[in-house]
């Protein structure tokens, strides 16, 4: 029988603490070896850049959602329609003008030529989306010749054949679109601008 206790050897406390591995200040861009997992600035002066620049862009995102929230649908139109004639003049560029048959350029002056629609918007409000009634024309021929009605046509049906105009021009449907519907609209023609961009 044993007269002593026996003594389990306790394991040894840790004291050292873990060294990270350098990373680069979001304050100042230099690299430093932080003393915390979670720490991204070297020092307090940086500290507080990073935190003015956080509190910044909070601001940022909370002043852009109340822009958001004070948007009315006319807004929103407006927003589509910007984006629809910018993907019209993409698709466009290097094509004539419908009317006239004269060269467009895509960076000229004033923006070189407009989406002008064959069916005005006053008109036809309902087909002002529709991509067969909207097409590259010369500014000269959409605001100061009136649209040249005759012409678009005629250049029209070279473009997407007798069939399609006419159904544009028997179309009669009204339409009101939803802000859901609008923002839809905006968001899928700023993607195929996008695209045609590329």
């Amino acid at each position: 029988m044993r007269r002593t206790p026996l003594i389990r050897a306790q394991p040894e406390a840790r004291t050292s603490v873990p060294i990270l591995r350098p990373k680069k200040c979001k304050g100042c861009g230099e690299r430093f070896r932080p003393m915390r997992p979670m720490q991204t600035a070297c020092g307090v002066e940086c500290a507080r850049v990073v935190a003015s620049q956080k509190l910044a862009k909070d601001q940022s995102k909370a002043d852009k959602a109340k822009r958001e929230s004070l948007k009315t649908r006319r807004d929103y139109l407006e927003e589509a329609q910007r984006a629809f004639n910018k993907f019209v003049r993409l698709r466009d560029a290097g094509r004539p003008c419908i009317c006239c048959g004269r060269p467009l350029e895509l960076g000229a002056n004033g923006g070189g030529f407009d989406a002008g629609h064959y069916r005005s918007i006053g008109s036809a409000p309902h087909l002002r989306f529709e991509p067969d009634n909207c097409h590259a024309q010369s500014k000269q021929c959409n605001r100061w010749g009136s649209g040249r009605a005759v012409d678009y046509r005629l250049g029209l049906i070279g473009r997407i054949g007798l069939a399609r105009v006419e159904a544009l021009e028997a179309n009669q449907e009204t339409r009101k679109w939803s802000i859901a519907e609008l923002k839809a609209i905006r968001d899928t023609y700023k993607a195929k601008a996008k695209e045609l961009e590329k």
